[in-house]
């Protein structure tokens, strides 16, 4: 038989339903704890996003990317440190050149012939004064042939005769040779006579002859 209360009234019976028994754990919209990478994955992206942005809005003004800027600049300041050669340093590279060519065509063996270093090598027309000399009187002058042939012996001419003219004068006075060796012979002649007019010609009565004008 149902218990009564003190009042007398009929205890009603408990009955228990699914609600009294509650299970553990989150239940409904009711959610756990999130983990911290699970919390931090939105402002990481927002990060990202942002960072992007940047990015877009420095090459619109730039031109160009950061990293791309960081090493055209670290490209001038590596070219402004190297050497730069003066015109100096140009200068003397050519004069270097130039004397190292001139050795090199100083150090080739020559290519003159034969006939140009004998004639180089010949030795030059030197004054014989016991060459044969002539002293022809052209003037008017008695016994001038004489005077100047004794300032030939003065001079060491140990074969000098005086002569009168037996052909055609020139116009002035002029010593002649026959020879290219007598040249110099005939050169100190005109020198000690004062005659200016020297020539080598095949008419001379001897290797070296002076004919005194007027």
């Amino acid at each position: 038989m149902a218990s009564t209360r003190d009042n007398g009234t009929q205890a009603r019976p408990q009955v228990h339903d699914a609600f009294d028994n509650p299970p553990k754990g989150p239940v409904g919209v009711h959610r756990g704890p999130r983990s911290l990478s699970v919390r931090a994955l939105p402002y990481l992206l927002v990060l990202v996003l942002a960072m992007l942005c940047g990015l877009g809005v420095w090459a619109a003004v730039s031109g160009s990317l950061p990293w791309q800027q960081t090493h055209t600049d670290a490209s001038r300041v590596i070219s402004s440190h190297l050497p730069k050669r003066s015109a100096s340093s140009s200068a003397s590279s050519s004069a270097t050149a130039t004397d190292q060519a001139s050795q090199e065509q100083t150090s080739k063996p020559s290519s003159q012939s034969p006939s140009a270093s004998a004639s180089s090598s010949s030795p030059a027309p030197v004054v014989n004064r016991g060459t044969q000399v002539t002293v022809i009187n052209g003037t008017r002058v008695t016994g001038y042939a004489g005077n100047k042939r004794q300032v030939l012996v003065n001079a060491g001419y140990t074969a000098v005769t005086a002569s009168n003219p037996q052909g055609a004068l020139p116009g002035v006075s002029t010593v002649r040779y026959r020879n290219e060796a007598d040249k110099a012979t005939a050169q100190e002649v005109a020198n000690l006579l004062g005659i200016t007019q020297v020539e080598q010609s095949s008419v001379a009565s001897t290797p070296v002859e002076a004919i005194l004008m007027q």
